[in-house]
């Protein structure tokens, strides 16, 4: 897949969807590497933070600098895994998973109360004060069975989000 200026052949683009599990189309996986190749402005076969930037959708993110530290130096056929997490096709294991990794900030594999509350901060700005977000993260976490102490692994967090609805579901246009 070298050159992003290049096509994608059928091989890269079967490599690119067994690589997401099967969850994009050929057609979605050819208009995918066309936003890719747009992102890559200087066709270096990565998109670079600057580069995501661009999409303002991303950029007026509230989390978008968590998510920035996801996929910065992304390429191609992990522009594509990042992305299957959004499609309506990804299972709400894969879903919860991405949510983890946007709470845990440092890699760790757990993500803390204040892992949490870093991110209600980032969402909620100054709608709410962190004596709100304590009191509600507080009540959460205390149905769920956990303490302010506590870790979550990607066990818990798929645990206590696995009973959600399927109405969770939010698919990006790949257009």
């Amino acid at each position: 897949m070298g050159n992003t200026s290049s096509m994608l052949t059928q091989y890269d683009i079967e490599e690119v969807q067994s690589h997401c599990q099967d969850l994009f189309e050929q057609q979605e996986i050819l208009s995918l590497y066309q936003r890719f190749c747009q992102l890559d402005r200087n066709a270096k076969g990565f998109i670079s933070s600057d580069e995501f930037l661009s999409v303002p959708e991303f950029a007026m993110n509230p989390l978008s600098q968590r998510l920035l530290k996801m996929v910065d130096g992304l390429n191609f056929k992990d522009f594509v895994a990042f992305l299957s997490a959004f499609s309506a096709k990804a299972s709400l294991k894969q879903k919860v998973k991405l949510i983890f990794q946007v709470y845990d900030s440092d890699c760790n594999g757990k993500v803390s109360f204040n892992d949490i509350m870093e991110v209600l901060r980032d969402l909620s700005g100054s709608f709410m004060s962190d004596e709100q977000r304590e009191q509600v993260l507080g009540q959460v976490m205390k149905e769920a069975g956990y303490t302010s102490d506590s870790f979550l692994t990607l066990e818990d967090f798929i645990k206590v989000f696995g009973s959600c609805s399927p109405e969770m579901n939010v698919e990006i246009p790949v257009d």
